[in-house]
């Protein structure tokens, strides 16, 4: 399932921290295809060398890269669909903030399951999992326009954001138990328990980061929207 758009709600101001955010992004992987292994290297962090006491700038640097452009567009698919609402909801300086600490949260939780790794990891699936944490706190029930492929046919249903967004957690949930009770944990492999950490991080702390201001005005939005369908 790809989410393609809430249409349940726009922001009211304009997104500027989540676009800067993916421009960033794109940016650096410009700069991983110019730079090389040599680059990417250099800032993807391996658990083990932080468990060691090096390069501890990897637990933010690594959100920041990618291992390709298939990996860039999923993520930035899934952060432009929830992110700009959620940083509404919290105003710029707010949300940047738990952008990123959601994202060092995350590479934390990675390297406390797996400190003997030397195997990189990099992504910002982290720090998005805790967008979408939050998001699922907030509007829980939005309406997420959303493609489905069944072999070559695809669908594009609304479907609630507790289930898109619960459905996605269970499946992080399960590969991560997975991959922990396996010797894939010490070998690398995908970061899904970045993704947990991420998520939970979000989860816990959304309502706490909220600008109470800017969530009555979304709700008031939303009633006035509502009173005016018939």
């Amino acid at each position: 399932m790809i989410p393609l758009k809430d249409v349940s709600r726009r922001p009211s101001h304009f997104p500027v921290v989540t676009l800067s955010i993916i421009a960033v992004n794109v940016l650096v992987f410009v700069l991983e295809l110019s730079g090389g292994d040599s680059f990417a290297m250099r800032w993807v962090l391996v658990p083990a060398h932080v468990v060691a006491g090096h390069d501890g700038i990897t637990l933010l640097t690594a959100m920041f890269l990618h291992a390709g452009w298939m990996h860039l567009l999923g993520n930035m698919i899934f952060f432009w669909v929830f992110g700009p609402v959620i940083e509404d909801v919290m105003g710029s300086g707010r949300y940047l903030a738990f952008y990123l600490l959601g994202g060092l949260v995350a590479m934390c939780a990675q390297v406390a399951v797996s400190p003997t790794s030397t195997v990189p990891t990099l992504g910002a699936s982290g720090a998005i999992a805790a967008v979408m944490g939050a998001f699922l706190i907030t509007y829980p029930r939005d309406q997420i326009r959303t493609v489905i492929f069944l072999g070559i046919l695809f669908f594009t249903p609304l479907i609630s954001s507790v289930v898109l967004i619960g459905l996605w957690f269970l499946t992080q949930v399960i590969s991560a138990q997975g991959v922990l009770a396996t010797t894939q944990v010490q070998q690398g492999g995908d970061a899904y328990m970045a993704h947990v950490g991420g998520f939970l991080f979000g989860l816990i702390t959304a309502r706490f980061v909220e600008d109470p201001r800017r969530l009555a005005e979304q709700t008031m939005a939303e009633q006035e929207v509502s009173d005016e369908e018939p």
